[in-house]
């Protein structure tokens, strides 16, 4: 796997762009006009949208109606040395639609556990947590 990040001004903008070809506008938090997500933002994004792809795709071979799908990522850092690293998140999964409960709630413990390639890559650093809400 592979990334690739290109300068696009005189400041901190980056354009990063996957393999794929798809791009995502990196930015330094502290400027006074951002134009594109944190590093640290990005990780949060991560660990939110591998679980998302995992939990939707074994819900749907479930044959699970999922009309809404939104997750929230808090991350709590501390201070290290120079650097603020996380020592926590937290993911939220609120779905929508025909889903069983405990359906949902075995798909988050199975992509947190065992499938989400983001997520374990924290696990001996950082404790991720989750919570499954089914409207």
């Amino acid at each position: 796997m592979k990334v690739t990040l290109e300068r696009k001004n005189t400041e901190y903008l980056l354009e990063a762009k996957g393999v794929s070809g798809n791009t995502v506008m990196v930015d330094h938090s502290g400027m006074e006009t951002v134009q594109g997500v944190s590093p640290m933002e990005l990780l949060l994004m991560g660990v939110g949208s591998c679980s998302a792809i995992d939990i939707i795709h074994i819900l749907k071979k479930q044959r699970q109606e999922i009309t809404s799908y939104k997750v929230e990522v808090d991350g709590e850092r501390y201070l290290l040395d120079d650097s603020m690293p996380f020592n926590s998140m937290h993911v939220k999964v609120i779905l929508e639609g025909e889903i069983d409960d405990q359906k949902a709630q075995k798909a988050a413990d199975l992509s947190f556990e065992k499938y989400c390639s983001v997520s374990k890559s924290f696990d001996k650093q950082v404790k991720i947590s989750w919570e499954v809400i089914v409207k």
